[in-house]
């Protein structure tokens, strides 16, 4: 059985972690080892103990000594990790016993897939989803599959989607590391979406596992709706689509992009958050030289037409602003 690394991070407060480990320490899949990564999080005491009452797990410990960001964290536990496979798992994701076992019988079934997501139920509200992987829309706008959805009608079927919720993944960790692991440069949101656009660029593919479960407790660190997700999300957003979408569909779609940030630009202000959201198109134009000396090099890397990649993409054009809507709507 190929060894499955899992990586945990965890920043801001401990409350999570056991019943996460919980759920582990009851996988009926038992080669793996799990990797702790404390993120500045100031309370790597209370994790020492933590791990010392799940003794039964394979727990190695990494402390950072400040927040060095979501994308930038998980890299670290990447890099330590010994797995053939490589599992992201959210401290605030409770995996079901099967998870594991689901992910790695799926990946040998389908070898053309070389990375994984799962169905992520919301763990306060279990008869709604909180995912079923990443859609891509043309616009560069991106979102959770499925979200705020009854359980019972969707998220039912085995498909290919554009990328993975990092929240309960699996990846090969040789492509993961290859493809540079998560931007770095993003801190936190988008990222998942970026890697999988370059995984993909490089020839791989993503399958969403509805047998595959998590429930998940979701923005317990950030906040669903904070001037924090707000501003990096929709900066990575723009750097996102301006690194990874190539030629000559980033000239097609490229007013399209411009049209969506105007949108949410205006409408975000309009929601009394437009501080975030200004502050996050500046940021997005003035990293922009960097951003596209990243895409050259990504761009020149790519093993695959770019048709393969549009095809995976969403295109609707209501779809993404219907997602949204779902997403915001009162709980």
């Amino acid at each position: 059985m190929p060894l499955v690394s899992v990586v945990i991070l965890v920043w801001k407060n401990t409350e999570h972690v056991a019943a996460c480990l919980n759920a582990l320490q009851k996988q009926t899949y038992r080669d793996f080892e799990v990797f702790l990564v404390d993120n500045g999080s100031n309370q790597f005491d209370a994790l020492s103990r933590i791990q010392k009452k799940h003794s039964d797990l394979p727990i190695f410990m990494e402390q950072v000594e400040v927040n060095v960001g979501y994308a930038a964290g998980n890299n670290i536990g990447a890099r330590l990790a010994h797995g053939h496979w490589l599992a992201l798992l959210n401290d605030d994701a409770f995996p079901q016993p099967d998870w594991l076992e689901t992910l790695i019988h799926a990946a040998g079934r389908h070898p053309d897939f070389t990375f994984f997501a799962s169905r992520q139920i919301q763990n306060d509200r279990p008869h709604l989803l909180d995912g079923a992987g990443d859609a891509y829309h043309i616009t560069g706008l991106a979102w959770r599959r499925c979200y705020n959805r009854s359980t019972k009608t969707y998220g039912l079927t085995q498909e290919e989607v554009f990328s993975a919720c990092p929240a309960a993944a699996l990846y090969l960790r040789a492509d993961f590391i290859n493809a540079g692991g998560f931007d770095e440069d993003y801190f936190s949101y988008f990222e998942d979406v970026d890697l999988g656009f370059r995984l993909r660029l490089h020839g791989g593919r993503c399958l969403y596992v509805p047998e595959a479960v998590v429930h998940h407790v979701g923005s317990a660190s950030t906040g669903k709706r904070s001037e924090f997700s707000v501003y990096y999300g929709y900066r990575n957003m723009i750097w996102t689509f301006f690194k990874n979408m190539p030629s000559p569909y980033f000239w097609l779609f490229l007013p399209l992009h411009i049209s969506a940030i105007l949108f949410f630009t205006a409408y975000l202000t309009l929601r009394g958050q437009g501080r975030a959201i200004w502050r996050a198109v500046f940021d997005a134009l003035r990293g922009l030289p960097r951003q596209l000396a990243k895409r050259r090099q990504i761009q020149k890397n790519r093993k695959v037409q770019p048709a393969e990649i549009i095809r995976t993409l969403s295109s609707g054009f209501l779809e993404p602003y219907r997602e949204f809507v779902q997403r915001n709507r009162p709980s």
